[in-house]
């Protein structure tokens, strides 16, 4: 039996990740040793006794088989904060195909060269009295910045020195010179860096439903009696999931339980932020992208030592390393921003079940629009489902208006905004009631094409078109590559060459040359680049700043403005043409979460939905807010055509800067074996295997392998093939199979991922 040996990392902090150490696993551990197991090992001359963890096992030694020493045994009681990330990262290895480093990467705090924060304090060391003499003595020398500081320390026995250099003027050697003569001491103290810069406001406390409490009292009585579970709340948008979220992590934290709240967006943290830091204080924090590296470490060491109880951010902040995790809330879990889009592949929700199971810990799902793969997961039992259907002001849902604008075009209307919104936009501007315009598109730019042959401009790097922006310039978003615009089809040479424009900067520009004076707001790509930008927007918008707010999917996501009570949705089946299996759920996701973000103070609320597909059921159902009647539609094409939740997919990527590479190598990979009955059955094609399974439950389909939906991107090609299957565990297999060949081939200068439950075709 050939000898089997183990990676093992000792240091787990972020940057020494990449440095592991190999021993040999002995006979009695073989059966027992995975990745991700805490491990005692001799090491060093001394071959003192340490804690290792595993993050690889093969049969290649990579040193000299008689010098490695031998794993002494797997600790029985690795239970703390970092055997639980370690734990984690093999799972997420094993569930979306990744390396061990490149998992321990996504759950560990990123340390890097972060420097910690100092706070540097002046300390008098003299009596007042003496302090005070001095002072007099410096003021008899017109020693003036010193006369500031002693006048300061003869009132209190410590100042901050950056108020001292900054506000009194001092400068450094002024402060030496007193040191020097024993009349004050600069005392150094590290400080943890918070991101968290809000006044403390006293909470009006609603009053919770019947429903609200019923289901809070539920969730905390499986926890208490040692079942904690998921749970997934359906509630209609302003039917106060929030107030639940915050009675459950109050529960949670008068146990000595920390709570984690997961939201889909950067733009929604200002707004729960405040709402949390209202109930909690202090002991919230954040966890997003805008924070720098510094402030990330320390909010994970803040967690760690208990100086916070409950971290909000996108999925990032999952991975905050709380020593007694209680309960993760995923709001809004329907977005597909949940997904990660670069290796490992996790999806939120099934990593957040993970996280929990090893914390002992409740996961709370809310939305208005529940992803069908929550929805049948709690159809089927594995969720427990809570429906809030009403209102917590008792206001009705909006009044929807669906717009035809084939008909407006007949009847003569050529501008971006339906009779419909025009008219109740100057209702709204007339009354002095706010309004939202949602777009489903990104800034300005829009493709150039011919009216006379159809040709669209493209980017010679990649297969998208170039959009148009207002410098004359085209630019692909994709790779940067940008050109000017051309005055004739590059094709046929007809003047007839214009842009698609339907970008938020042109509908402001339009709704200001239709009512002019109106006060408008922008929040898109573009205008929420720099720090903090999300933030403002939103506030000024809340405090009424702008009568309208122009934007793309970031805003209509959770947010809540009592005094908008009209929501205008320009081309609403845009989505619909993704070529995407999920367009539809999209579509009327995003149009149910839009038309839901009126009415919802003590005013009602007016939508009007503009498309080119009034019929389309997504469209229909997302107007009369029946998510019921959408979700038993859609379930039966999904059922159908075997796509997840009814079945399982497997996107197998494949990256390459040369075309016939790529494609080798994609259709290698499509022909190997996916389920291996026995040993010789590992040179069977796919096709081969969906032959041998044709009279089992389980049997999988092959779909390509093609180019991607976009066939290259900064000339690198793309091609992919999908698997789909009932049993997730068989695609898991497929994974593992693949992973082997692929280090057996060692390609060169190819890329291969892995996607499992794909939240878009490539």
């Amino acid at each position: 039996m050939a000898e089997l040996y183990a990676d093992v990392i000792v240091d787990i902090s972020h940057e020494k990740l990449d440095k592991s150490f190999q021993y040999r696993v002995p006979e009695k551990l073989r059966a027992v040793l995975d990745t991700g197991m805490c491990v005692t090992i001799p090491f060093g001359s001394g071959n003192k006794l340490i804690r290792g963890y595993v993050i690889g096992i093969s049969e290649a030694c990579k040193f000299d088989p008689a010098r490695t020493k031998d794993i002494r045994g797997v600790c029985e009681n690795g239970v703390g904060v970092e055997d639980k990330m370690i734990a984690l990262a093999a799972w997420l290895r094993r569930n979306y195909g990744c390396t061990m480093i490149q998992a321990l990467k996504t759950v560990l705090p990123a340390k890097q060269s972060v420097k910690k924060l100092e706070r540097k304090t002046i300390r008098r060391l003299m009596s007042r009295e003496e302090i005070i003499s001095l002072l007099g003595e410096s003021e008899r020398k017109r020693q003036n910045a010193k006369a500031r500081l002693l006048r300061e320390l003869a009132e209190q026995e410590s100042i901050p020195r950056e108020w001292v250099t900054g506000k009194l003027g001092v400068s450094s050697q002024t402060i030496n010179s007193l040191e020097k003569a024993g009349a004050i001491r600069v005392v150094s103290a590290s400080e943890f860096r918070n991101p968290v810069k809000l006044e403390r406001a006293d909470e009006n406390r609603n009053i919770l439903s019947g429903r609200q409490t019923e289901i809070a009292g539920e969730v905390m009585k499986d926890f208490d009696g040692g079942r904690p579970g998921t749970y997934l709340i359906h509630g209609i948008t302003g039917s106060g999931k929030t107030e639940v979220y915050m009675v459950l992590i109050e529960e949670m934290l008068a146990r000595g339980r920390q709570a984690i709240v997961l939201i889909p967006e950067i733009a929604l943290t200002y707004q729960t932020l405040l709402r949390f830091y209202r109930r909690f204080g202090d002991r919230v924090s954040v966890m997003n992208s805008t924070l720098s590296q510094g402030e990330k470490y320390d909010q994970c060491e803040r967690a760690k030592k208990g100086d916070i109880d409950i971290i909000i951010g996108p999925r990032s902040a999952l991975f905050t390393p709380f020593p007694n995790l209680g309960i993760i809330v995923m709001d809004e879990e329907h977005e597909g921003s949940y997904k990660s889009e670069t290796t490992p592949k996790y999806h939120t929700r099934e990593t957040a079940m993970e996280v929990a199971r090893l914390h002992g810990a409740s996961v709370v799902l809310g939305s208005a629009t529940p992803s069908l793969e929550a929805y049948y997961r709690a159809q089927t039992g594995k969720y427990k489902l809570f429906t809030m259907k009403e209102r917590l002001t008792g206001g009705q849902l909006p009044k929807v208006y669906t717009v035809d604008l084939r008909q407006e075009l007949k009847e003569g209307n050529r501008s971006i905004f339906s009779r419909k919104l025009q008219e109740l936009l100057a209702d709204r501007l007339q009354k002095g009631q706010q309004s939202i315009l949602f777009l489903n598109r990104r800034g300005y730019a829009g493709f150039i094409s011919c009216r006379a042959c159809g040709q669209v401009v493209k980017c010679p790097h990649c297969d998208v078109s170039l959009s148009e922006h207002r410098n004359g310039m085209m630019i692909c978003h994709y790779c940067g590559y940008s050109e000017p615009r051309p005055m004739l089809c590059p094709k046929c040479g007809s003047k007839y060459i214009s842009g698609f424009r339907a970008g938020t900067q042109q509908i402001e520009e339009k709704l200001q040359e239709m009512f002019p004076g109106v006060r408008t707001l922008r929040m898109d790509a573009d205008t929420t680049r720099a720090k903090d930008s999300y933030g403002q927007i939103l506030a000024a918008f809340s405090n009424q700043e702008a009568d309208v707010l122009i934007g793309t999917q970031m805003i209509v996501k959770g947010h809540d403005f009592p005094k908008v009570t009209l929501v205008g949705v320009l081309a609403a089946d845009l989505s619909l043409s993704m070529g995407d299996y999920r367009a539809g759920e999209k579509t009327f996701q995003l149009l149910t979460q839009a038309v839901g973000r009126a009415g919802r103070g003590q005013l009602p609320g007016e939508a009007v939905v503009q498309t080119y597909q009034p019929d389309h059921y997504a469209v229909t159902y997302a107007a009369g807010q029946d998510y019921e009647g959408f979700y038993n539609e859609e379930i039966l094409y999904r059922e159908m055509m075997g796509y997840p939740p009814a079945s399982h997919m497997l996107a197998v990527q494949v990256f390459s800067p040369e075309e016939g590479r790529g494609r080798c190598l994609a259709e290698q990979l499509a022909a190997l074996s996916g389920i291996r009955a026995k040993a010789g059955d590992v040179g069977k094609s796919a096709k081969k295997q969906v032959e041998m399974q044709a009279d089992c439950a389980e049997k999988m389909v092959l779909i390509g392998p093609a180019p991607a939906s976009i066939g290259r991107i900064n000339d690198i090609f793309r091609f992919v093939f999908y698997v789909k299957c009932a049993k997730y565990d068989k695609l898991i297999h497929i994974k593992d199979v693949l992973e082997q060949k692929i280090q057996m081939m060692q390609p060169m200068n190819e890329l291969v991922q892995f996607d499992f439950d794909p939240m878009n075709t490539m």
